[in-house]
């Protein structure tokens, strides 16, 4: 599916304590493995991170490599998580893709992984 190896790491400047981090990317698309349309979604991902925060130019890079990547909404949501999570370790991650009407369908996936920080929306 995706190139992993585009993902890069910094240090957690705080790592002691509990922050949010959320990044919107509404550039997002992909191909409906059924038609072969493109489809157009915005990622917004949120995250506590432990001791590595994700760098922007890398998982822009990584976002765009599902560009022609024929694979449904729910798997990309879930696939996403997976790898940002193995490539960063957050305390705690939400990723949810909002889907732009197809066939008079809008769709909202949300996939998370850990437990939910105090206040986290």
């Amino acid at each position: 599916m995706s190139d992993t190896t585009l993902l890069e790491t910094f240090p957690n400047p705080k790592p002691e304590r509990d922050y949010l981090i959320e990044h919107s990317f509404p550039e997002f698309t992909s191909v409906c493995p059924k038609t072969g349309q493109p489809d157009f979604a915005t990622v917004i991902i949120t995250y506590v991170a432990e001791e590595t925060c994700l760098e922007l130019k890398g998982l822009k890079l990584y976002l765009n490599a599902y560009r022609n990547e024929g694979v449904f909404y729910e798997k990309v949501t879930n696939l996403i998580l997976d790898d940002l999570a193995a490539a960063c370790s957050p305390r705690w991650m939400r990723v949810v893709t909002r889907w732009g009407p197809r066939g008079g369908f809008s769709s909202v996936i949300t996939a998370v992984t850990g437990s939910a920080p105090a206040g986290a929306p």
